[in-house]
């Protein structure tokens, strides 16, 4: 019943971030803006772990079980059971969006997204080629991990992670919204690319690929780059 409620957080997490983070964007940018977005985002990530952090971890992002997993951080079960919660999380945090976003003239998915990330003259906000959605994707999840690694480490004082690992998604944000609308978790991606599939939008599941394997590769980056620092101290 541990593991199953681990799950359980893990998803409902998920779907929290996906539904504020992306409900900011489809519902509120005209009010708010991509800095309001930005904090939409990092707000979503620092108030859940506070909320789930004690149950599960609070990872709700696939590329952080991923680098929990190669760095001997949590079981290959374990892993696998928090994956599949996130994925599903994300995709029941996008379905509920659409439903709230589709009771309101004028909203169209194909027109309007659901907050969905991707690359080049369609898919990026700024038009941004797939080159530097790519290395974008990949640094700012490097960051995004080794900033992740350092706040749970062992010396850092305790109760403070969220707030950083909260306000460095922000700050993501700030910088990577224009470029792909930033992902740096791939159930994220998932979630509105999938929604935006069932509704009849196929593009935004083509361009998923990227934001499945540049977050993965940057968080085990990430992850890699604190252990060659705190090697010492771990």
């Amino acid at each position: 019943m541990s593991d199953i409620r681990k799950y359980i957080a893990e998803c409902v997490g998920t779907m929290f971030l996906v539904f504020m983070g992306c409900g900011s964007a489809v519902l509120a940018a005209n009010h708010v803006g991509n800095l309001g977005i930005s904090f939409a985002f990092g707000l979503s990530v620092l108030v859940m772990v506070y909320a789930i952090g004690p149950v599960s971890g609070c990872h709700i992002n696939p590329a952080i079980t991923l680098a929990m997993l190669v760095f001997k951080r949590i079981k290959t079960k374990e892993a696998v059971w928090y994956m599949v919660a996130q994925f599903i999380g994300a995709a029941v945090g996008a379905a509920v969006l659409y439903g709230i976003a589709n009771g309101t003239v004028g909203y169209n998915i194909l027109i309007n997204g659901l907050g969905q990330n991707g690359y080049g003259a369609v898919g990026s906000p700024g038009g941004y080629c797939v080159l530097s959605g790519a290395l974008i994707e990949f640094v700012l999840t490097a960051l995004f991990l080794f900033v992740i690694f350092g706040a749970i480490h062992k010396n850092t004082p305790a109760g403070f992670a969220g707030i950083a690992i909260g306000f460095a998604l922000v700050l993501i944000h700030i910088v990577g919204i224009p470029v792909t609308g930033v992902s740096v978790n791939p159930a994220r991606s998932f979630g509105p690319a999938l929604i935006n599939l069932i509704a009849g939008n196929s593009f935004p599941m083509s361009q998923l690929w990227l934001f499945i394997l540049m977050p993965s590769l940057g968080a085990l980056f990430g992850g890699w780059m604190h252990h060659v620092i705190y090697k010492e101290s771990n």
